[in-house]
């Protein structure tokens, strides 16, 4: 590897940090907010780990869709949280690498694109049992479900 190789590596890999805080609070918004039954951490760690094992943005949207046509544990409907999550991956998410690309000449907009959402997921897991293993997580989840009850 070149030596501007490993500079821009070096500054992608800042960037993707720097996005950190952004991807914590959207996984975790949607977690709090989004309708969704009773996932287990298990099944949200099989998600991360479908994300870890490809290269491909739309391979891990197709396992969360199929993770919905089996049950409703991931949600249904535009307030689920299978919805959400695809949102994300495919606004904010997507939007988040296309400008540590373009700030990053000789960069890979994909393969950036991929880690942002390997950690989003990962931060999700993380999120995911604090909330079904404390009192304060489940009361956070049954007013997101409420006020999703209450928007249909």
């Amino acid at each position: 590897m070149s030596f501007t190789k490993q500079q821009v590596e070096l500054k992608v890999q800042k960037g993707i940090r720097q996005a950190e805080d952004d991807l914590v609070i959207l996984i975790e918004n949607a977690l709090n907010t989004t309708s969704y039954g009773n996932l287990e951490e298990s099944q949200f760690r099989n998600l991360v780990r479908v994300s870890d094992t490809t290269e491909s943005p739309e391979v891990i949207k197709n396992f969360l869709r199929y993770q919905v046509g089996r049950d409703d544990k991931w949600g249904n409907g535009q307030n689920s949280l299978a919805e959400k999550i695809i949102k994300n991956i495919d606004g904010s998410l997507k939007e988040s690498a296309q400008k540590i690309c373009k700030e990053n000449a000789d960069s890979e907009v994909k393969a950036i694109w991929l880690e942002l959402i390997r950690r989003y997921l990962g931060y999700g897991a993380r999120h995911l049992k604090y909330l079904n293993s404390t009192e304060e997580g489940k009361k956070l989840r049954a007013e997101g479900r409420r006020k999703n009850s209450v928007k249909s």
